[in-house]
């Protein structure tokens, strides 16, 4: 929320109205550190994008954010040595400053792309959440290597605003809407620059650090499982046998590290699939079909009934409601 009322005012909007219609405490912008539930803020920021009229509050949010909004983990990422480092880190402890984001560094034939999106659990509409992270994103990589570095391009899954040049001037001028993913991408290369924040303050107890986070993403075998299944769902071989052996263990070793966190195969594919299927339907380019056959359902039908046992509603009519905003 750093930067929600000084925006808000600028703008001359009620940022307590605001705040109170997604059912948020307007006493929580006097305390920058307390967690709020993401979907809400999601909430929030499209509906204060809406009665402002700027369709890029989002994005002009981003440019109040520096480094230090990380808490705790920005100190760490100082100690990081390049790039590359300081995303790694970014991405295992995603969880630590944003519970519902997802980040994917990929890299493909010089290329790399910073990919990231929201599983909120509920419909919600995203773009300008996702607004609000790539242009954090983007500060982050530019106090990291240097104030000069600009992406190759910066993605969005959502359609283009009728004046984009804010977009235009935080980016330069490869923007695209409507793209395959929301994120950055950048030459590959650009991972192994050193990090220019490295050694410019003295890093100490630099794992102490760490230890006082949560764990990190993939430091677990079932965040490997579910990794695992993520990968292959679509191929539709995603069984406990498949995915034991990927693993190199057998079935009733891969079973017992699940219960030990309290989780079945079962359980941690629907997880995956929950997340996944939040993803997908929240981009209007997938139709159901092939969400059902990304998500390795045998037919449509069975991808239904299972999204209404978990959702309490049709894909359809969930994907509907992700616009809905109360009044401002």
């Amino acid at each position: 929320m750093s930067g929600y009322l000084q925006l808000a005012q600028s703008f001359d909007i009620d940022p307590d109205a605001l705040m109170l219609a997604v059912d948020l405490d307007p006493a929580d912008l006097a305390t920058p550190d307390k967690w709020v539930p993401a979907v809400r803020v999601a909430r929030l920021l499209e509906l204060s994008a809406r009665t402002s009229g700027h369709a890029d509050f989002g994005l002009r949010l981003a440019e109040y954010r520096r480094l230090s909004t990380l808490g705790p983990l920005s100190l760490a990422l100082r100690g990081e040595s390049t790039l590359r480092d300081a995303l790694s880190l970014l991405i295992r402890y995603e969880h630590t400053y944003n519970e519902a984001i997802r980040i994917r560094l990929v890299e493909a034939e010089g290329l790399a792309s910073v990919r990231l999106w929201f599983e909120m659990g509920e419909p919600a509409p995203s773009a300008q959440a996702e607004e609000l992270a790539v242009g954090a994103l983007h500060g982050i990589v530019r106090e990291v290597i240097g104030s000069r570095w600009q992406p190759l391009a910066a993605c969005f899954t959502h359609g283009a605003p009728e004046n984009a040049d804010t977009h235009h001037r935080l980016f330069g001028g490869r923007v695209h809407f409507g793209h395959d993913f929301t994120g950055l991408v950048f030459y590959a290369r650009d991972l192994g620059t050193p990090n220019r924040l490295a050694g410019a303050e003295p890093v100490s107890h630099h794992d102490g650090m760490l230890d006082s986070l949560a764990a990190p993403r993939g430091a677990t075998t079932t965040d490997r499982v579910r990794d695992l299944v993520e990968v292959l769902l679509p191929t539709g071989r995603c069984g406990a046998e498949q995915v034991a052996h990927s693993l190199g263990m057998d079935r009733r070793t891969l079973h017992r590290h699940l219960a030990a966190t309290g989780e079945t195969f079962t359980s941690t594919v629907d997880l995956v699939r929950a997340g996944l299927a939040e993803r997908y339907l929240s981009h209007q380019r997938y139709r159901l079909t092939e969400i059902s056959d990304l998500l390795g359902f045998a037919a449509p039908s069975a991808f239904t009934r299972w999204f209404r046992r978990r959702f309490g509603d049709s894909p359809s009519k969930w994907r509907a409601r992700r616009t809905e905003l109360p009044s401002g």
